[in-house]
């Protein structure tokens, strides 16, 4: 651990009735975020670890995937649900669903995936451009949600020329959400580029009943002090950092409490935190083939600025058992945490690419009944936002 001085000092953040002890929410992330890392990252600090995203149309049919991606350990006090939906009327039966089977505390709707196959049907981060059915959705969610809070992610809009965020945030607000999160990129912008902090200090100002949340650019503790502290947003939204690093939950829990310490893991605790995320991988998944096949993807996030060389990664990334991997890590030389490289960026940022959405779909507002046609193909498992 090291110690850096830091002056701030964050709120409690409440939505609704639940007050967190740190206010950051760990950003669904498809095949990342599943039941296994969200309890490893809250090993490390407090947080809420919402759910992978999962579409309402699947939950509605009880497709045996997307319920296994909703079950929560018993050490998750707090079951936080994202969904993703077009239709008002699915949206609300898979609210109502999660609320009388109690499988939830809170639900996010996610209107923030970028992903062509998704926003050329008009669904994620194309859908808020609708403002009618963006408010059918909310108020059909709310709705049904009864005493559950419910929370909306938005991005800033299409493009440059087409934002919507606040508008949507409007709606969201009026529509009796319970928080909102911005995304500070347009769809076109997908990962790339800079998010743009200066509006969410704008929703902030224009936003006043419920928080607001940013997300965006959130690296290290200290970048989410920063976007506190310059755009007054309420709490962060956390994806791509978390990435071969699920402590990053505990130095924002330490820097955003006005706390100095900071968790500088050397090789061997790195070595020991991926042996622990592959344990509860093999727990979630029943199967210690699948849980450790699925553990490779972690392996290059985990050794990014670590003096691993190829070939040693290229044996962690091919583990087919525990036993395996403890071998590994029991090879691995007692590195300190090697600094600024280890820092920084994670996840492919990509590149800005042309917007796919129906023909016709920024011509108007509002949503014709020729429209609805195919919204229903939008419904597909990817992440995004």
């Amino acid at each position: 651990m090291t110690t850096e001085t830091t002056e701030f000092s964050a709120l409690p953040l409440r939505i609704g009735p639940l007050e967190l002890a740190s206010p950051v929410v760990l950003a669904p992330m498809a095949g990342i975020t599943n039941e296994a890392f969200r309890r490893l990252c809250q090993e490390y600090g407090a947080g809420l670890y919402v759910t992978e995203m999962v579409t309402t149309r699947a939950l509605v049919e009880r497709n045996p995937t997307t319920l296994r991606l909703i079950r929560h350990h018993p050490s998750e006090k707090l079951r936080s649900i994202q969904l993703y939906g077009v239709d008002p009327e699915t949206v609300g039966r898979a609210v109502q669903q999660l609320v009388d089977e109690d499988r939830v505390d809170h639900i996010d709707l996610n209107f923030g995936c970028p992903v062509p196959k998704v926003t050329r049907k008009g669904g994620g981060s194309a859908l808020p451009w609708k403002q009618d059915l963006f408010e059918s959705i909310c108020r059909e969610a709310v709705k049904r949600a009864g005493d559950i809070p419910v929370t909306v992610k938005i991005r800033k809009g299409i493009d440059d020329a087409h934002l919507t965020y606040l508008t949507a945030a409007k709606i969201a607000e009026d529509s009796g959400m319970q928080a909102v999160t911005l995304h500070g990129r347009t769809l076109v912008q997908q990962y790339s580029g800079k998010a743009d902090w200066d509006a969410i200090a704008t929703l902030k100002q224009h936003i006043t009943s419920i928080p607001v949340l940013g997300n965006g650019d959130v690296f290290e503790a200290e970048d989410g002090v920063r976007m506190m502290a310059e755009t007054g947003c309420d709490g962060i939204m956390v994806g791509r950092g978390v990435l071969g690093r699920p402590w990053l939950f505990g130095d924002l829990q330490a820097a955003l409490a006005g706390r100095p310490e900071r968790i500088r893991p050397g090789l061997l605790q790195v070595g020991a935190a991926m042996i622990r995320h592959a344990e509860l991988l093999v727990e979630f998944f029943e199967d210690e083939f699948r849980g450790c096949r699925d553990f490779r993807k972690h392996v290059a996030w985990y050794f990014k600025g670590y003096p691993v060389g190829g070939e040693v990664r290229r044996e962690f990334a091919l583990i087919d058992s525990l036993a395996e991997l403890r071998e590994l890590v029991a090879q691995l030389p007692d590195e300190p945490w090697p600094g600024k490289s280890a820092t920084g960026q994670r996840g492919r940022a990509g590149r800005a690419r042309r917007a796919h959405l129906p023909e016709g779909w920024l011509d108007s507002p509002l949503l014709a009944d020729a429209e609805r046609c195919g919204l229903a193909d939008a419904e597909l498992d990817d992440s995004g936002g």
